[in-house]
């Protein structure tokens, strides 16, 4: 940040967040939208003093626009439990902080209101129903014991390649009914749609749109071959035979099939790496859990909420409204900074420590609350907790070599490399 002539703070694009402590800034100058604090693991400190100091935050100048942060437990809550007053619509710049380009719009039904949100999530909800999840536990199950009985010993790989991106990737072409063989193309989809420029995942926006353009060209042939054929429990056969979705813009399928893969593969593959590496520096909890493998219940929802794989949603506001006594206008961005709200200590105890056996861990925001609350919810604690039960099972010591590589990101917060060995 920089002070103009006039007195005015204004955005100074080679201000470097990465090499100040942010209690040394002026406090209507923090901006916790840098990506780069998020990769370097400093953006605890941000958020830290922005919850004792100014839990309703506002910042005019950034990266992304001014726009208002919500960092604290309850004051979030509030926010993503009244969608009559903050929307998620595209059509307003949707559900992260960085507007979607008008030139190229994805609606989906996590970025809508009523009554359009509710008929179209209602469509694909039934993949996630109890009823199903019980037919796919034991394939789950026999993929992550594949998949672990594939790996090397005693020789160090990467724990994100071989595990994290591998068991999301093969659920996710289960539910679309993907092409088997060629199933990694869904994880780089999912990497292309949430990346920008600096993100060393594309060059540009323009390769971003080619990207998913091919993304929508493979799933619209999906489509043509389900829509003429009896319906199926896949998501394609679902939407191509629903009422509600089989008439969706090219760009509003688009969106949608970001939007499921993105929810199915980003946030799960993420919290499967965080719960291994924070484990890995609490031998104490570590053995506990060894110990007890029914604490794996536990474990599930507190590995989630620790890692809080999504480190925000977006909303903009309606018409006037007051949260945490500030006065938020008609058209302003607010940013539900749920990595905040994660580690709030008003209302979880000790918050930056993983503890297996916390009372109440499903107290947490990582889902998100509301009408958007995400849909996929039991389906990524269900293979969390497959994963964690197989790993008992089978490894004596899987042991972390070395700090992650996080993505430059402010809204996947995630790893793109984990160094591990297990030791035979």
């Amino acid at each position: 940040m920089a002070y103009a002539e006039d007195g005015e703070l204004e955005y100074d694009p080679g201000y470097d967040p990465a090499a100040v402590d942010p209690y040394d800034l002026p406090l209507e100058g923090l901006d916790v939208s840098h990506p780069i604090i998020f990769k370097n693991y400093t953006m605890w400190r941000w958020f830290e003093r922005l919850r004792k100091e100014d839990p309703v935050h506002y910042t005019p100048h950034s990266e992304f626009g001014p726009y208002w942060s919500i960092t604290k437990y309850k004051d979030i809550m509030d926010v993503d439990t009244n969608h009559k007053v903050f929307s998620s619509e595209s059509t307003l710049g949707g559900i992260t902080i960085r507007d979607q380009r008008e030139e190229f719009p994805l609606p989906m039904f996590i970025a809508m209101d009523p009554p359009k949100h509710d008929v179209q999530r209602k469509t694909v909800s039934p993949i996630v129903s109890p009823q199903n999840l019980a037919k796919m536990e034991p394939v789950i199950r026999e993929r992550v014991g594949l998949i672990f009985d594939s790996l090397p010993m005693n020789e160090e790989f990467d724990w994100v390649d071989k595990v994290s991106i591998e068991l999301t990737t093969q659920m996710l072409a289960t539910l679309f009914d993907f092409p088997w063989e060629e199933r990694r193309k869904l994880t780089r989809w999912s990497d292309v749609a949430t990346a920008d420029e600096k993100s060393g995942i594309i060059d540009s926006m323009e390769q971003r749109e080619e990207e998913l353009l091919e993304c929508a060209a493979y799933f619209t042939n999906l489509w043509n071959e389900r829509v003429n054929a009896e319906p199926k429990p896949d998501l394609i056969s679902m939407m191509a035979h629903s009422k509600t979705m089989n008439n969706m813009s090219p760009q509003e399928f688009l969106g949608n099939l970001i939007l499921l893969i993105v929810g199915g593969n980003d946030t799960t593959r993420n919290s499967i790496t965080g719960g291994l590496y924070a484990l890995s520096q609490r031998p104490d909890e570590f053995a506990k859990l060894r110990a007890n493998p029914e604490l794996v219940d536990s474990l599930v929802p507190e590995v989630i909420r620790w890692q809080t794989p999504l480190a925000h949603m977006r909303r903009t506001a309606l018409e006037d409204a007051v949260i945490g006594g500030k006065k938020i206008r008609k058209g302003d961005k607010v940013v539900m900074w749920y990595v905040s709200g994660n580690r709030d200590e008003e209302v979880i105890e000790n918050p930056n420590e993983l503890i297996i056996d916390r009372p109440r861990p499903r107290e947490h925001l990582s889902f998100g609350f509301g009408i958007h609350r995400c849909v996929g919810n039991r389906l990524a604690e269900l293979q969390l907790k497959i994963v964690w039960e197989e790993i008992l099972r089978r490894f004596d010591d899987i042991e972390v070599l070395g700090e992650p590589e996080r993505i430059l990101s402010s809204f996947v917060k995630g790893y793109a490399t984990l160094p591990v060995r297990i030791n035979a």
